[in-house]
């Protein structure tokens, strides 16, 4: 509690550092509050750390952005609610969807490490490994927002320093220069930060396992295997018994004590590399909404429109069930391939399989949603879909839940239950093996991959596997198993992509990247909403190659008047892009 009560205050010191950017890049600070007022000290330089931690809660999770549903929703688990027609995802950004804030909010974030980066020399430091700390975890959350961005945008500026003034002549780097360039900066964030660290702060462990990834996009897979066993034969370890807050609790199991927001940063949780902090009790600068993910994953099962044997409403938005299945209103429908393919392997599916992931304590399917209006006739009794007054709705209003990961208790006694405040995972140790395993694939060592892999499924009590059933499709399940909604989906699908078209596999090129690439030919495999294409809230769900990359808002282009940021191919615009810059001053 003491390193929370510090991590609240010093997030309060920070936000009066720090001012909200109506420009892309340019930094306008208030006057009193301006950066050369607030780096004065150590301590001014600590609080615009917690500034860059807070932007993993503001990014990752929550009401306005939720960037896991974009994550989810363009892959082969989910499809975005009410945008399900891609083509109608462009750079005017006319229609709804969630991801659209990533790009030009991750620059505002990117702006908060660059300011920390270019004034770290501002002041005479009395410790030299204190400043090589604060700009190692300066370097990695600008690394952090970079490899997000070029696995989601492709090529996009590169800005490496504060911007004090008005900037129009931007121009589009390569992604393979930007990855070139927080490659070499993680690889001197890993020399500098600490073993452990408060909740919240970036360690070495973090700079490691992010540094995995980026290794792995750059396909430098001995360097990807080296940091990865840094990490995992480091101070980490996998949670094989009950802990925390209700392991007395005989029917939980392993996996649903691993995702109780309590846990995440406890001492007991082994495997936590990093997590973000969100507290209900911080002070009211620093609280936020919640992890709003009852809102933006469950269905909306209490809706009016579910009907019961009589025509009259069967479920309620109060009373049984309604705190803990949420008001569901979902940003992102689940798919067959999430709740029910993955789960069909060695002769088991969903109903019977012995891997705890998918125990029925983990998860509400659909035979398990009741009817919860007293006044019903139908009280108690399984919903009947064939009662809803549109029977396709049940799409988006009746699929099964994985309340293990997605049911925060509300907190607050008079907020609606969206899914409270908790600590949540940005990095564990379970996906640093199935990284791991990914750059033994590539390096064709399928014993080793399997291996661990199998670290991963045995905790989950799931059978294991030979050398001979590992695919990069297999790999790729596995993580929907254990990282499903919790890590992003699409960029890492996105990163594999290039990896396959840069190695000329599976018939894909980098030249023909937008016309034809893995993560399309999987979503299209996968995810029966593209094939059976039922009408959703007024759209039908459509999908094509070039959608691997998503647009970039118009309005940063045309304001970007004195240089090029390119768009990319497939959206209007594309046709006045440039050669990208292959080289960071």
């Amino acid at each position: 509690m003491k390193y929370i009560k510090q991590y609240l205050f010093l997030f309060l010191v920070s936000s009066l550092a720090f001012s909200c950017s109506e420009d892309l890049l340019e930094q306008k600070p208030l006057s009193f509050f301006a950066p050369e007022n607030a780096y004065i000290d150590a301590a001014g330089y600590e609080a615009g750390l917690v500034t860059m931690r807070k932007a993993l809660t503001e990014g990752v999770t929550g009401s306005r952005r939720h960037y896991m549903v974009g994550e989810w929703s363009a892959s082969e688990a989910g499809t975005p609610t009410f945008q399900m027609d891609w083509f109608q995802t462009t750079p005017f950004f006319d229609r709804y969807y969630t991801f659209v804030p990533l790009f030009t909010e991750s620059f505002e974030f990117i702006k908060n490490a660059n300011v920390v980066i270019s004034r770290i020399d501002d002041i005479e430091w009395d410790d030299e490994s204190t400043r090589n700390a604060i700009l190692a975890e300066s370097l990695w959350h600008r690394a952090f927002w970079y490899y997000w961005l070029i696995n989601s945008y492709g090529d996009v500026p590169f800005v490496g320093e504060e911007v004090t003034g008005v900037r129009l002549d931007y121009q589009t780097h390569s992604r393979w220069a930007i990855l070139d360039k927080i490659q070499a900066d993680l690889e001197y964030a890993v020399g500098a930060l600490p073993e452990t660290a408060v909740p919240g702060a970036i360690t070495k462990g973090a700079a490691n396992h992010l540094l995995t990834k980026v290794y792995l996009a750059n396909m430098e897979f001995d360097k990807a295997i080296a940091s990865s066993s840094a990490v995992i034969n480091g101070n980490y370890a996998l949670v094989e018994e009950r802990f925390g807050s209700e392991a007395d609790i005989a029917e939980k199991n392993i996996i649903w004590d691993l995702h109780r927001p309590g846990n995440r940063n406890i001492g007991a949780n082994t495997e936590t590399i990093l997590a973000m902090v969100d507290r209900f009790e911080a002070p009211s600068g620093a609280q936020t909404a919640g992890l709003y993910t009852m809102r933006h994953f469950h269905g909306s099962w209490w809706h009016s429109t579910i009907r019961d044997s009589q025509g009259l409403r069967g479920t309620l938005d109060s009373g049984p069930r309604y705190d803990s299945l949420g008001r569901g209103n979902p940003d992102m429908i689940s798919t067959p391939y999430s709740f029910y393919d993955i789960w069909e392997e060695q002769g088991f599916d969903f109903t019977n399989t012995p891997d705890l992931r998918r125990s029925d304590i983990n998860w509400v399917d659909k035979h398990e949603m009741i009817y919860n209006n007293p006044e019903s006739v139908d009280f108690g009794k399984p919903v009947d879909i064939s009662f809803l007054t549109a029977p396709q709705d049940s799409v988006y209003k009746h699929f099964p839940l994985p309340i293990y990961k997605t049911y925060v208790p509300q907190q607050s006694p008079t907020a609606v239950p969206m899914g409270g405040n908790g600590d949540w995972y940005i990095f564990r140790l379970a996906e640093t093996y199935l990284l791991r395993a990914e750059a033994y694939y590539w390096k064709n060592q399928m014993a080793e991959a399997a291996a661990d892999i199998n670290m991963v499924r045995t905790r989950a009590n799931a059978l294991p596997i030979d050398a001979s059933d590992v695919t990069i499709e297999y790999i790729f399940d596995e993580r929907a198993r254990e990282l499903f909604l919790e890590t992003p989906r699409h960029s890492e699908m996105v990163r594999v992509s290039y990896i396959m078209a840069s190695q000329n596999l599976g018939g894909y090129t980098l030249d023909g990247f937008s016309d034809k690439n893995w993560w399309h030919d999987r979503v299209m495999e996968k995810n029966i909403m593209y094939t059976i294409k039922p009408i959703v809230i007024g759209n039908t769900p459509a999908i094509a190659p070039f959608h691997v990359l998503w647009p970039i808002d118009n309005n940063v282009i045309t304001a970007n008047s004195l240089g090029t940021i390119n768009q990319n191919i497939g959206y209007v615009g594309a046709e006045n892009n440039v050669a990208p810059l292959q080289v960071i001053e």
